[in-house]
């Protein structure tokens, strides 16, 4: 295992997702997330990408090697899943770590996003 020590920030760009699960779309839900980690496992720059739950609220914490990365996931996002997505869960924040330019920026802040510039730390790998 490496350590690097994060003297300039790194391309990687990283989000959480907190959205409020609709009543009654468990099924809906777990179909749904099934295929978008699928989907996304197939996305070469999706360094992380893991779903977690209390109650009907929705964590989904991501994360990508670089900006064109994540914008690749976007645009994967917005036309395969969004739809169904915003048809069961409604976003209620959106965190996002690293990077985010251009169009990644301008599709993050339509959830209502607060951006985070790296300032200092650690990776391990």
């Amino acid at each position: 295992m490496t350590t690097t020590a994060m003297a300039e920030a790194t391309d990687d760009i990283a989000w959480t997702l907190s959205a409020e699960l609709a009543e009654g779309q468990d099924n809906a839900f777990n179909a749904l997330m099934a295929e978008m980690v699928k989907a996304t496992m197939a996305e070469a720059g999706a360094k992380s990408y893991e779903w977690h739950r209390s109650g009907n609220m929705i964590h989904i914490n991501e994360r990508y090697e670089t900006n064109a990365d994540a914008g690749i996931h976007l645009g994967n996002f917005g036309e395969n899943f969004a739809e169904r997505f915003l048809a069961i869960l409604s976003p209620t924040g959106l965190q996002v770590y690293g990077p985010a330019e251009g169009g990644v920026r301008e599709g993050l802040a339509g959830f209502g996003a607060t951006f985070y510039d790296q300032i200092g730390g650690f990776e391990r790998q």
